[in-house]
């Protein structure tokens, strides 16, 4: 699906826009279930397994932070990630053998809707090697009012920024760190089926969303099936069994085949230690862990 020049991009720059990559029919019914799922949330008071509430949500006006792993609650999240130019992509990107780290479908409310921090995906898990990526299709147009992603070009060849704060990791680097250049910053909108890639170590972030729409991008983070996680990240794979991991394993795989001889690369690693006082999500990090704020600055 993609083009020399595409992929020759993504090298440099660590990340890419894709357009179309999903058709019409599946888009529609990609915001069909997803706003099924909002209103399913409306009679919670509580974050949840499912649901993480934003501020301000009632029943009357039903406000997400996120869906989490959308991928787990309806199986058609799995079919455009398996069977689909979103596949395309990945197999472009990562080769025929690829996992699914995690999903989430961050909703992001209008009227305020929370931002994320700058920071890199790589700090929070480290692997092997950094074969990962982000896919973000956005099932809503974005534009610059409503929280889109932001990059800085090139930084998937740099350093680990620290995202440590107080003593624990935050989730988030410190927006005084000499080495972050936000005037670099490259800001993502498109038309919905549009599709922004990540590479997992480029800084990027979002700023609120301040229109009165909900800005809706579905987000799956994948990764080689040679790169296999290092000790110590925010993940339940260290709480299984030999067996469950196995099975585990075979639950997340996309494409291809598993990889029992991992690739180890000379990259840049931190470990995410200790984590903040709540580390459910990365939005709990943040604030628990006093990240402090580049947009509430801007």
């Amino acid at each position: 699906m993609l083009s020399d020049t595409q992929k020759a991009f993504y090298d440099e720059n660590g990340y890419l826009m894709v357009e179309n990559a999903v058709t019409p029919d599946q888009l529609a019914e990609l915001r069909r279930i997803t706003y099924d799922l909002i209103e399913q949330s409306r009679t919670l008071t509580e974050t949840n397994d499912v649901f993480e509430l934003d501020q301000g949500h009632t029943a009357d006006n039903p406000r997400l932070t996120r869906i989490k792993l959308p991928h787990k609650r309806h199986p058609y999240f799995w079919e455009i990630l398996s069977n689909s130019g979103v596949t395309e992509v990945l197999t472009d990107l990562l080769g025929p053998d690829a996992l699914i780290q995690t999903s989430k479908l961050n909703t992001k409310a209008p009227g305020g809707g929370a931002a994320v921090e700058w920071h890199q995906d790589w700090a929070f898990y480290p692997h092997t090697n950094d074969s990962m990526l982000a896919f973000g299709l956005m099932l809503e147009d974005v534009d610059a009012a409503n929280g889109p992603l932001q990059v800085i070009p090139g930084t998937h060849k740099g350093p680990i920024l620290s995202h440590h704060a107080n003593g624990v990791f935050c989730g988030a680097i410190d927006p005084d760190d000499p080495l972050f250049e936000a005037d670099k910053a490259v800001t993502l909108t498109g038309k919905a089926g549009n599709m922004t890639v990540h590479h997992a170590r480029v800084l990027h972030g979002s700023a609120p969303n301040l229109s009165d729409r909900n800005r809706m991008i579905l987000f799956y983070e994948c990764h080689a099936a040679d790169a296999w996680p290092l000790l110590g990240a925010p993940s339940y794979i260290h709480q299984l069994g030999q067996r469950a991991l196995w099975d585990d394993l075979q639950d997340r795989l996309i494409t291809g085949k598993l990889c029992l001889t991992p690739r180890i690369e000379i990259v840049p690693v931190s470990i995410p230690l200790p984590p903040a006082p709540d580390a459910s999500s990365i939005f709990k990090s943040q604030q628990s862990g006093g990240a402090k704020s580049a947009f509430a600055k801007a």
